[in-house]
């Protein structure tokens, strides 16, 4: 059985999850580049999480994947006053699963401004 993969968003600078905020996840393929297909789409719920089945499926494999997060669009559905474009529009994050066994939990902590990925524990 999977591990899967969960992805968890707060916007830190409200301190709240970032409901609303749209994530698309597309593995790498042999050249290191997204592959056009989509492997989960979505928005993040109101506890943080992107559900998608795909996620927590059979579907993640060993690979590499790209999880876009898009930032400024998010921004201004809340009303913030961020400037078109946006600081950060789209921020793309790009990771490898060695071991599809595992659990690999990604949080993302962001504000216009800047950001913070990294393999949680969850």
């Amino acid at each position: 059985m999977s591990g899967g993969l969960s992805i968890h968003c707060v916007d830190v600078a409200s301190g709240r999850v970032a409901a609303g905020l749209q994530v698309i996840v597309r593995r790498l393929g042999a050249d290191g580049e997204p592959l056009n297909d989509v492997l989960a789409e979505g928005v993040v719920g109101a506890n943080g999480l992107l559900a998608h089945p795909a996620l927590m499926s059979e579907a993640i494999t060993p690979g590499g994947y790209e999880a876009s997060f898009r930032v400024g669009d998010f921004y201004r559905a809340q009303g913030a006053p961020v400037p078109s474009p946006a600081f950060l529009e789209v921020v793309p994050y790009r990771f490898h699963i060695a071991e599809a066994s595992q659990h690999y939990h990604l949080p993302f902590k962001f504000t216009a401004w800047g950001f913070s990925l990294f393999r949680g524990g969850a």
